[in-house]
């Protein structure tokens, strides 16, 4: 297929890296440690240096210390009067369509996006083409992945090509750079298999992320089967697609002793199986994004193909438990799913156009927008769900603001509003979200103590 038309994109990434940059007055929101402070740090070689904790009392001088005539050659102050400070953002759940659909999104510009969104380390699913079961295809991706300016990970299929025939070899993948495993796209329903998947990665300890949709109980995908559907004349996915692959898998991971990592969660029963697997031991977390937190199965009628996705919106019960998930720790954390698709192809029939939509450069601002601000998290929790926990959850070394670790960081305004407009960072543009006023924006995001995005 052709790439969809071209269009002209500010350069995201900065070129200049300054050997020093000193942050001002600045809300930190320290997740890891769960601390909320004003402080003033710095950041120098890479690493997170000196946090002061400073009082509102103390006399400010930013304004005279951001006069570019009196900073050192490769210094750089930022005032962060009115702003936050978080860990840069961690997404367990991107599609970077590289390698075989690149028209779509390749690892540069999806890298772009992350980066404009506040996200410094991504996690890459597999349903690529070839799918990432072959450890050279992998070890090659991730050596390409390692020139952009964010950190890059990738995950491992659990079944050979995506076919739900065949375990993979999980170990070598593992040693060519798996973050994890996935057939994520693909629900695998080979029990047996899946049994014997599970006990081979509980023993490398990655975690195994996992679409859950039974293909049994789905006459059209990417719509609920409820009133939805029926306005389309569909009879679309039940949600007991969701439930049944739930509760076996959670079952399979109390045997096995694997990390269960359910993907993309949709609806209240399953987040019910979820909450009791916890209680019980089982070593299962939970992702929501910030779609299904956002929008119900009315969307479809608004916004056609741009709310199509697997899993579907669900009905507003749904939404709202998976919201008390957030809240009570039953999820663990937030993922985008980013999905990017071709105009074209979501210009499609609606059973013909491809499921997901795209995420990273609104997650921040839905984040804030539909939980913050109608009160149901606090910024700081949702600072942790959407950076320490989840790299927590995957092993990653980000999430963090201890000094002397590297600086991987988020500054933003959460009172700034701003209306979401093409075009994006991402190749893509099929979003629901196109026209919407959210609040929350990020002003920088700094990787490896570099500044990679400036609003």
């Amino acid at each position: 297929m052709e790439r969809q038309n071209e269009k002209s994109f500010v350069v995201y990434y900065i070129d200049n890296i300054m050997n020093k940059i000193i942050i001002k007055n600045i809300h930190v929101l320290d997740p890891e440690r769960k601390l909320a402070y004003t402080a003033d740090l710095s950041v120098e070689d890479g690493k997170l240096g000196c946090i002061k904790k400073v009082t509102p009392s103390d006399p400010r001088e930013t304004e005279a210390a951001s006069d570019p005539k009196e900073l050192a050659a490769g210094e750089r102050i930022i005032d962060g009067t009115g702003l936050c400070l978080a860990p840069g953002l961690v997404d367990v759940h991107v599609h970077f369509r590289d390698p075989g659909f690149i028209y779509k999104e390749d690892i540069h510009t999806g890298a772009m996006a992350a980066a404009k969104g506040g996200f410094t380390s991504v996690v890459m699913m597999g349903n690529t083409r070839p799918p990432l079961s072959d450890p050279a295809i992998l070890k090659e991706l991730l050596a390409r992945a390692a020139r952009e300016k964010i950190r890059i990970y990738a995950v491992g299929t659990v079944t050979k090509e995506m076919q739900g025939l065949e375990a993979a070899d999980y170990r070598a993948l593992k040693e060519a750079g798996a973050a994890g495993f996935s057939d994520d796209g693909k629900p695998v329903t080979d029990e047996k298999l899946l049994r014997r998947a599970f006990s081979e990665i509980a023993a490398l300890k990655l975690p195994v992320s996992l679409h859950e949709e039974d293909p049994a109980y789905i006459r059209q995908n990417g719509v609920n089967a409820g009133k939805a559907a029926a306005a389309l004349g569909l009879e679309g996915s039940d949600r007991e697609a969701e439930i049944s692959m739930v509760r076996r898998d959670i079952a399979l991971a109390k045997e096995t002793g694997v990390t269960l990592d359910i993907q993309h969660i949709s609806t209240k029963e399953a987040v019910a199986l979820v909450r009791k697997g916890k209680e019980e031991g089982v070593r299962v977390i939970a992702e929501a994004t910030p779609h299904h937190f956002s929008l119900t199965e009315e969307a479809v009628g608004r916004f056609g193909t741009l709310a199509k996705m697997n899993p579907p919106l669900r009905e507003e019960a749904d939404r709202l438990s998976i919201i008390e998930g957030l809240q009570d720790g039953t999820i663990d954390m937030i993922a985008t799913d980013h999905a990017p698709h071709a105009n074209e192809e979501k210009a499609l029939p609606f059973p013909e156009a491809p499921s997901g939509i795209i995420g990273l450069e609104t997650a921040l601002a839905l984040g804030i927008t539909e939980l913050v601000e109608k009160e149901h998290l606090s910024l700081l929790k949702l600072m942790e769900l959407m950076s320490s926990a989840p790299a927590r959850a995957y092993g990653l070394p980000a999430g963090t603001l201890e000094e002397g670790k590297p600086a991987d960081l988020l500054i933003f305004d959460p009172k700034a509003e701003w209306t979401v407009e093409k075009p994006f960072a991402s190749k893509a543009e099929n979003s629901p979200f196109i026209g919407r006023r959210l609040t929350g924006k990020v002003c920088y995001t700094i990787c490896r103590g570099e500044i990679v995005y400036e609003a």
